[in-house]
């Protein structure tokens, strides 16, 4: 049979045929678990053999070009950093790991003339005797329809009032 028509094959295989066709051209099992691959890797292959391969003036090239390649023989360096950047950063990270306030805090907000208060609890928020899992739910309550809950509520992730 031809290459072509062996490439052909290929796409009509599954691909526990195509493992068992890459073990059975590379002599290795594959860790590939992608059908496209497996077929492009084939096909290669097979490619490869029927017609021989590189040229031996594209194999000189490929070792040249390995030969003069930087190779890094030592592992890099960690940056070191300041204990003011490295305060900084973390800063940074704590404030805006959650900009909700602290269990016990209470939330208010004017809404169409009422004053909307909302307790944060360790895990919810209190909105008048009914705890919510997060302060879209409270908001989604006052208003009937969907809010995110920070904006509505006017706590801003980026830093901002």
């Amino acid at each position: 049979m031809n290459i072509g028509m062996q490439i052909a094959e290929l796409g009509k295989m599954t691909q526990s045929q195509l493992r068992e066709k890459y073990l059975k051209v590379f002599g290795e099992p594959t860790r590939s678990g992608s059908r496209e691959h497996l077929i492009k890797r084939i096909a290669w292959r097979l490619q490869s053999q029927a017609e021989g391969g590189l040229s031996e003036r594209a194999r000189q090239r490929a070792a040249e070009l390995a030969r003069d390649a930087d190779i890094r023989t030592t592992i890099p360096r960690s940056p070191t950093l300041s204990t003011d950047a490295i305060t900084r950063v973390l800063a940074t990270t704590i404030k805006d790991a959650n900009p909700i306030p602290m269990p016990g805090a209470v939330l208010t907000r004017k809404y169409k003339g009422r004053t909307i208060e909302v307790t944060v609890l360790p895990g919810g928020f209190d909105y008048e005797g009914q705890i919510y899992r997060s302060l879209s739910a409270v908001a989604k309550a006052v208003t009937g329809s969907h809010w995110n809950g920070n904006i509505f509520f006017g706590i801003n992730t980026k830093g901002k009032p």
